[in-house]
């Protein structure tokens, strides 16, 4: 039943929702939903409703987690196949093709394309056909009907902001997570004040003063949402982030200059620039304190904080799965397995792209990840025997 809190993942984010503003549900155009009857798909009224505690659910036939290409181009067919479907992007700006200055290898494509070109198109491309995008962060999944309390849409996809029902769950985060050589105290604090998800435990560092490190448009990202609950948000790069240098050249083109400016007129923020982080410091309580060394000084520092949100800069090649809390099977390197159709350990799941840590990184096998991962969606949510084929013959 829509509006009600039925299990204990649906209590954590209603919870959550006490502690941050919601928008407006006016604000959304929500996707036409289906349901089952008799085997058969019908159509029905547009779904969109709130809880008690102003959470909006919004009920979808297909939820793609993540809008790079392989989640763009599962998109456009699920969406093509009158599947009502939903991207739900962290940040378009920040994946492996958003940071790629040229394309050379992608079919029909001008070599002088740069990869966030590429991906406005694919993504216009599939918005085109029905899809709806949202920015949003997710930090938790239920994969099945015993968590979700729904024998129709089994699956439920938790923002900050609303809560997304699917009847299919599509895993397409890419393989952009922190990697390489920790900090001294990062491992031990993790989970104990060391975090690389402030979407995640933003809500427990209410009032405390907390240091995010990282000079990317994640990290920005992440230090504004703290804002929202930290008293002090101490944003620590290592680098000089200023949109110029002093001569006049232009630098920086990457960083989201809109999120950026929206940090700097936050009160409770102090940027440390072209500042290293040192180690992280901790007791048995968690974590106390961060050291750091300024440009320029032969003295290191110690600032005294309850939280440390770390971010590496360019991002890494591990697959970004902490949001899936185990609920689907992962091989030794932590890619998600998958069957020849892209499914993975759950029914109505699916991964495609850099989340399954391929060899095979490349703009066009991420899209045929999800041509595949749709093919097969769509012959999961009609009960097909065979594989439909997506062409328009004349």
């Amino acid at each position: 039943m829509r509006g009600i809190i039925s299990s204990p993942s649906q209590l954590l984010v209603a919870l959550l929702a006490l502690t941050i503003s919601i928008r407006s549900v006016s604000a959304f155009v929500t996707p036409s939903t289906r349901t089952i009857n008799n085997n058969l798909l019908q159509h029905a009224t547009p779904s969109s409703s709130t809880t008690a505690l102003q959470m909006e659910v919004i009920e979808v036939d297909v939820a793609i987690v993540g809008g790079g290409p392989a989640g763009c181009t599962c998109a456009l067919y699920t969406s093509r196949a009158d599947l009502s479907t939903m991207i739900l992007d962290k940040n378009p700006a920040s994946g492996a093709l958003a940071i790629t200055s040229h394309i050379a290898n992608y079919p029909g494509v001008d070599r002088s394309m740069s990869g966030a070109e590429l991906l406005e198109q694919m993504k216009v491309q599939a918005v085109q056909y029905g899809t709806r995008y949202e920015r949003a962060q997710v930090f938790m999944i239920d994969v099945n009907g015993d968590e979700t309390g729904d024998d129709v849409y089994t699956k439920c996809v938790y923002t900050p902001d609303f809560m997304v029902k699917a009847r299919s769950l599509v895993l397409a985060t890419g393989a952009m997570g922190r990697v390489g050589k920790p900090f001294p105290g990062e491992k031990e604090f993790l989970g104990s004040g060391v975090s690389y998800c402030a979407t995640c435990d933003g809500a427990f560092y209410r009032d405390a003063v907390v240091a995010v490190y990282g000079a990317s448009t994640e990290a920005i990202e992440e230090a504004l949402f703290l804002t929202k609950f930290a008293k002090t948000v101490h944003w620590i790069t290592s680098v000089d982030i200023s949109r110029t240098t002093a001569g006049g050249a232009e630098r920086n083109k990457v960083l989201d200059q809109d999120l950026l400016e929206s940090l700097y007129e936050c009160e409770n923020v102090e940027h440390l620039e072209q500042t290293r982080l040192i180690e992280v410091l901790g007791d048995m309580n968690g974590v106390t304190g961060v050291k750091l060394m300024r440009k320029g000084s032969t003295e290191e520092e110690i600032i005294e904080v309850e939280g440390a949100f770390i971010y590496g800069a360019g991002g890494g090649s591990k697959p970004i799965t902490e949001f899936c809390q185990s609920k689907v099977d992962l091989d030794e390197s932590g890619g998600v397995i998958v069957d020849e159709n892209m499914k993975t350990s759950c029914d109505g799941v699916y991964a495609i792209g850099d989340i399954r840590n391929t060899d095979y990184k490349q703009v066009v096998v991420a899209a045929s990840d999800g041509c595949i991962a749709a093919m097969s969606i769509e012959k999961f949510l009609y009960n097909r025997k065979a594989i439909k084929v997506d062409w328009i013959h004349k």
